[in-house]
């Protein structure tokens, strides 16, 4: 039994054009909504539509005609506690050495929220269940969550998280059974996103 699943990043928003936390309730904006149509009908048939809870990996799923998708607790983005809807320059002014702390180890939550490696912990068991799960999976997530995907089927450190680039409206596939996963990464969904900056 082989299971494939291709993770999509979102389409630009306000939160992923300046390095901001999202807080789950931010749209796309003008230009991701129309990079997100004009990718629509570029994934294959699917058995299975899941996305993270936000907002905008919702308006993604239906903009790239996939429907609603089930939201997946499990497929949250990364829990930031008190720094959810601030900058990162907002945070790094007024907790330097917090962010410092939580940049450098993937085990600390200064935010009060959840750590990176709780992250990757929960990315990894909803792996598990996937792995026995037969047929096309398509989960539209946060860029967070595919890099915990890449940091567990490589079975790399929790420090590798901060290591990889996820690009909006790009797909991520991993395929493979028994738990074993081949990784393909950050493929475009549209020949404009390729040489676009966004």
């Amino acid at each position: 039994m082989t299971s494939r699943v291709t993770f999509v990043s979102p389409a630009m928003n306000p939160s992923l054009r300046r390095p901001r936390f999202d807080d789950g309730a931010t749209s796309l904006d003008d230009i991701g909504m129309t990079h997100a149509r004009a990718a629509a009908g570029v994934l294959p048939p699917t058995a299975l539509v899941v996305r993270s809870p936000s907002v905008r990996c919702r308006e993604t799923a239906e903009a790239l005609e996939l429907g609603a998708g089930e939201p997946s607790v499990e497929l949250a983005g990364l829990d930031v506690g008190r720094w959810r809807g601030l900058s990162l320059d907002e945070v790094g002014g007024a907790e330097p050495a917090a962010v410092g702390q939580w940049l450098a180890d993937p085990a600390s939550a200064p935010h009060g929220g959840e750590s990176v490696r709780d992250l990757c912990l929960r990315v990894g068991r909803w792996l598990d269940g996937a792995a026995r799960r037969e047929g096309r999976t398509v989960a539209v997530v946060e860029p967070d969550v595919v890099r915990a995907v890449v940091v567990h089927v490589l079975d790399a450190p929790a420090a590798a998280f901060w290591r990889v680039d996820v690009p909006p409206l790009t797909a991520t596939a991993i395929s493979g059974r028994s738990g074993r996963w081949n990784l393909g990464l950050g493929r475009p969904l549209h020949a404009r996103a390729a040489g676009d900056d966004g």
